[in-house]
């Protein structure tokens, strides 16, 4: 004879074990790691994940991970990717909602040498000057419609900025925190032009998911995003054992280096809204104008609903 009461007593301590577990997670970053992932390791450091019954595996990634498909198709639970991303992701019928932004303005940046003579954007595409850039990629796109065709020479990019210290003509595309502080440890001044002061200002390195997440675990979804950002503000107060652990896995960074990325960076993640209300968080407003300067470019077919490609949790 079956004794009920033992196997519902068995049962209830089985589930408190399976509640008390941390659910184990996968999120992937879009490169190696950086400063502009930070917040995400400092979460790891402090054990933040943990504080909210999370076991989070970050996965460094490189150049052409996928991650909006390693989202949408449920391989990682979390990912790292650019709101254009997933407003073209959405467009084409991917499943991928932005959950939390790093960069309240994004660090796309032109560069050009301090000496160069160029004033702004319209300066450069109206110079004779090289300029080096990833063809296709949506700010881009936005460049040649708003300033182009010009007089400057569009030649692909390659990486790196080996060309850039050759050549007092040559201008390229970067990330304000990064290639202009790879210059000047090469002794060679910059001027940087945001691509946000020009109009295009997608949210950037954006922690997103897919909506079957949200529809079946919205507890654990608000767990990542309150981790996130309790790992970003702790990250600002005190970054150096961050830049310590980031050092060992990109060997390539230094710590020394990493201060003066944050210093740039601090300006771009921190601003009136977030004082507001709170780090990471992001609008419907810019949302809309994103989807319809994308759409206006010819790069979606039809215009996505803001509220779709965002969710606060």
């Amino acid at each position: 004879m079956i004794n009920w009461k033992s196997l519902s007593l068995a049962l209830l301590l089985s589930a408190s074990c399976a509640y008390a577990e941390n659910t184990k997670v996968k999120l992937a970053l879009n490169w190696k790691a950086e400063p502009e992932f930070a917040g995400f390791y400092t979460a790891q450091i402090n054990k933040t994940y943990e504080k909210n019954k999370i076991e989070a595996e970050i996965l460094q990634g490189g150049a052409g991970t996928p991650t909006v498909q390693m989202i949408a198709s449920g391989q990682v639970e979390f990912g790292i990717v650019s709101g254009d991303e997933i407003t073209l992701a959405r467009a084409n019928g991917a499943d991928v909602v932005g959950l939390f932004t790093v960069f309240q303005t994004a660090p796309y940046a032109l560069m050009v040498r301090e000496d160069s003579g160029i004033k702004d954007i319209k300066g450069l595409f109206d110079s004779n000057m090289s300029l080096a850039v990833v063809k296709g990629l949506p700010y881009i796109v936005y460049l040649e419609k708003k300033y182009g065709p010009g007089k400057v020479k569009l030649v692909p990019y390659a990486g790196g900025i080996t060309n850039f210290l050759a050549d007092k003509n040559y201008a390229q595309q970067c990330f304000i925190s990064s290639e202009p502080l790879l210059a000047a440890k090469s002794g060679i001044k910059t001027k940087t032009f945001l691509v946000a002061d020009s109009g295009f200002n997608p949210y950037t390195v954006v922690l997103a998911t897919n909506g079957k997440t949200i529809k079946e675990k919205p507890e654990l979804v608000k767990a990542m995003v309150d981790s996130v950002r309790e790992g970003w503000k702790s990250y600002i107060k005190d970054p150096k054992a961050t830049h310590e652990l980031i050092a060992k896995l990109n060997p390539s960074m230094t710590v020394e280096g990493m201060k003066e990325m944050q210093k740039v960076e601090a300006k771009l993640i921190e601003t009136a809204e977030t004082k507001k209300s709170g780090l990471g968080v992001m609008t419907e407003a810019r949302w809309t104008e994103l989807n319809k300067q994308l759409h206006e470019l010819g790069l979606t077919k039809k215009l996505i609903p803001a509220k779709e490609m965002f969710y606060t949790p």
